[in-house]
């Protein structure tokens, strides 16, 4: 699956993992990118899923920064 885009809102995803520990290793490495990159993005952990959500704040939208996390959370998955 890949991110889908909502009517240029917004960016999101879900990555799906084996447990629970998985998918906090997982959200635990795309924070530490979101810190890296100063571009925050929205976060929902559950068993096994974790949802992502990004949107650059300051314009109501999709720019290159939320590409670029999209991208880099994408590497380390």
């Amino acid at each position: 699956m890949s991110w889908e885009n909502v009517n240029d809102e917004y960016l999101t995803r879900e990555f799906k993992f084996e447990n629970f520990a998985e998918a906090l290793v997982f959200l635990n490495s795309a924070g530490e990118i979101c810190e890296q990159q100063d571009h925050h993005a929205e976060f929902v952990l559950s068993w096994g899923l974790v949802v992502v959500k990004t949107w650059s704040h300051d314009v109501g939208g999709i720019t290159n920064r939320d590409l670029k996390l999209a991208d880099a959370i994408d590497q380390v998955y």
